[in-house]
């Protein structure tokens, strides 16, 4: 598409959107009395308006059948979160006995890998991703402490090449080939926290499984972000939150997939939990743990109904958009016209002032674009705030902007991109 530096431009491409009713669905944060510009949708969703009255339902339950709740009503809470993993499972190209919603996302993440990092004399090393966010490195250091290796021998991580941000997929094919014989783990994120990138996740799968090890993905940034098809690329786990672009509140209720394949896999140890327990011999209370068919055997504690309920009100949004497929066109206009307008900040001012570090190429970036600010960075983010336009800053120098295709619109976009210009005039 032909873009157009201009309001009426913004405008136009608002008139024509597909997805423009869904905004109406969000409670948009304001300031000076009018909706201010929300482009952190990669660090918390905005509240869907239906939160509230999901929430309301489950209170009224809670209130009216008290502990029957659990077996009558409706929506009994027994099996309440099964009624999510038809749209999880769309979301994350899995079978539904594949994925089930549990815990946090670092939690999770725990108790995957007590079942799939598998150390031995010879193969403990697990590679991950130079510059993964601190709560995975957190995970998988004390995993290989516990497990008792020294994670400087026993973790690998790829960096991007000297000069450049994001990670070329041929350099983690290779480091995974490099260690392959002592390879017990390849960790990745789906989507770079700091830089955008989307990984090849196939690619990396498939290498990670020809080197003889189990392949998992932290999908925080990738959730209800970008397309991926877990069963198909034999992914063997992966884990996410859902308070980013899935919407479902501040600490919302994590997921987990487990590939089918693992299922009947007597030799994976887990961490045993009532709620994980087969629910068809579940209140015989026998001793002996009999695994629930599935990712749900993986669960441990009791589902929070309430968190549950507000992750359904935002779940059914997905629903009504139809997936990901349009939502995902959208997104990638979004981050395009956000791409030309920086591009047409720089031209005017003579100079890269502003450095877009995410891939180019649309396949390998979801709704964030991340912008290293040259000069007067910490100030110019703080000029976006003050004017409405609520973004993240990363130290040193980078601004994250992610327009979502859920609530956000192109004149978002465009005045997201004057402010910018605006700031730096004044801190010129």
């Amino acid at each position: 598409m032909d873009f157009e530096n201009s309001k009426a431009f913004a405008l136009s491409l608002d008139e024509q959107d597909e997805l423009k009713n869904l905004r109406k669905e969000f409670l948009i944060p304001q300031h000076g009395g009018r909706d201010a510009i929300y482009l952190c949708g990669n660090s918390l969703g905005l509240q869907p308006v239906r939160a509230a009255a999901y929430l309301q339902k489950q209170l009224t339950n809670w209130h009216e059948l008290a502990v029957e709740g659990w077996f009558n009503g409706d929506e009994p809470w027994l099996q309440y979160h099964q009624s999510l993993r038809a749209t999880l499972g769309g979301l994350f190209g899995a079978l539904e006995d594949e994925v089930t919603v549990m815990n946090s996302l670092t939690v999770n993440l725990h108790l995957l890998l007590v079942s799939l990092y598998k150390p031995d004399s010879k193969r403990f090393k697990i590679l991950m991703e130079g510059g993964a966010f601190p709560s995975d490195q957190y995970a998988v250091e004390s995993q290989v402490l516990f497990h008792g290796f020294d994670p400087k021998e026993a973790i690998i991580e790829v960096f991007p090449r000297a000069g450049e941000y994001t990670l070329r997929t041929e350099d983690i094919i290779a480091a995974i080939g490099q260690h392959a014989d002592e390879l017990a783990l390849v960790l990745f994120g789906g989507i770079n926290y700091y830089t955008g990138q989307v990984f090849d996740m196939q690619a990396i799968t498939k290498a990670g499984h020809q080197a003889g090890a189990y392949v998992g993905f932290d999908l925080a940034h990738a959730a209800g972000n970008v397309p991926v098809k877990l069963h198909d690329w034999g992914v063997d786990f992966a884990c996410w939150c859902s308070y980013k672009y899935i919407n479902s509140g501040p600490g919302g209720i994590s997921g987990i997939f487990v590939h089918r394949k693992h299922f009947e896999n007597p030799d994976l140890k887990r961490f045993y939990g009532w709620w994980g327990y087969d629910l068809r011999k579940r209140f015989q209370m026998t001793p002996g743990f009999v695994p629930a068919q599935g990712a749900e055997g993986w669960q441990v504690s009791t589902s929070p109904i309430l968190l549950l309920a507000v992750h359904k009100a935002a779940l059914s949004l997905f629903d009504e958009a139809g997936g990901l497929s349009m939502l995902r066109k959208k997104s990638l206009l979004l981050t395009a016209y956000l791409e030309y307008l920086i591009g047409e900040i720089n031209q005017k001012h003579g100079e890269e002032l502003l450095t877009i570090i995410t891939p180019k190429e649309p396949q390998w970036r979801g709704c964030q674009l991340s912008i290293i600010c040259k000069r007067n960075g910490k100030l110019l983010f703080d000029h976006l705030v003050k004017n409405g336009v609520i973004g993240d800053w990363r130290e040193p120098d980078v601004i994250r902007l992610a327009p979502v295709p859920l609530y956000n619109t192109f004149s978002d976009v465009f005045s997201a991109a004057n402010l910018l210009d605006e700031s730096l005039v004044i801190l010129k």
